[in-house]
């Protein structure tokens, strides 16, 4: 069977450049999530934006639990995105687990990627102890997805404020909540086990291409140690402390955010 890529991810492109700029949702969202930060781009950029399958307006019945069941089959997702679209020297957004993907599809396919603009990132979160803090004891992970399994809708409303901590901003909050108990509850929790479990600690040695690490001042999902930790083995990495809070700072500061983002990229 031929796979349309374009239409199993609900990939939309947009902009006015000529240089490729790739914009890849976190867990529990979809392309939507961007909407505060495209505008900014759309005058000297192509932008790509597209839903992980089980995310958004993506196509659910290309849904295959073996092939997700590890980060290297969104990977998979991207390069075959990138391939339909001819993108060469992108530069690839990543939000949260997606700058792991993003990283994990230019160890295999370089060419695609300029520069990875990584955004919450956090390589594992489960705690290594002594040598690794990533925020999570493990029972704290296998409860969270206890209560994906047993209570979804209470799951998201329990998480919700946690992670996006701009608790004067009751609409953002309800915004997040709402694009949780959107997802497929099996799918969702599918993906919450692959994200939280996963560690690319081992694959840092063997991305090349430079990156941005933007680290959030008062992350609950990436702490400030996760953005030391990587960028002290990520080589080409530059780290870059925000002074927004929270994990979605392309929601709650998207000022600041399109800011950093243009700084970097003018730089290098």
């Amino acid at each position: 069977m031929t796979v349309d890529f374009l239409v199993r991810n609900n990939v939309n492109v947009l902009g006015k450049g000529e240089q490729t700029i790739v914009f890849a949702h976190g867990f529990g969202c979809d392309q939507d999530m961007w909407r505060y930060i495209v505008p900014s781009f759309e005058d000297d950029y192509r932008i790509i934006l597209f839903d992980y399958v089980g995310s958004g307006e993506s196509q659910i019945d290309y849904y295959e639990p073996e092939k997700y069941n590890s980060l290297h089959g969104y990977a998979q997702d991207v390069i075959e995105i990138m391939d339909t679209l001819h993108v060469k020297d992108a530069v690839f957004v990543g939000h949260s687990v997606s700058s792991m993907i993003g990283m994990l599809a230019s160890i295999h396919n370089t060419e695609y990627f300029k520069h990875i603009i990584m955004l919450g990132p956090s390589p594992r979160y489960v705690n290594d102890l002594p040598d690794y803090y990533g925020g999570f004891h493990r029972h704290e992970i296998d409860e969270l997805l206890h209560m994906m399994q047993m209570n979804f809708i209470g799951w998201a409303s329990y998480l919700a404020p946690i992670v996006m901590q701009n608790s004067e901003r009751k609409e953002l909050t309800n915004e997040l909540e709402k694009s949780f108990c959107s997802r497929d509850p099996h799918i969702a929790r599918q993906f919450a086990e692959v994200t939280f479990l996963s560690d690319c600690r081992a694959d840092l040695i063997h991305a090349t291409v430079p990156t941005l690490i933007l680290q959030c001042s008062d992350d609950s999902i990436a702490p400030i140690e996760v953005g030391d930790y990587l960028h002290a083995h990520l080589k080409n990495s530059t780290l870059q402390h925000m002074l927004a809070k929270g994990h979605y700072p392309h929601l709650s500061h998207p000022e600041e955010t399109t800011q950093l983002i243009k700084q970097y990229l003018s730089n290098n």
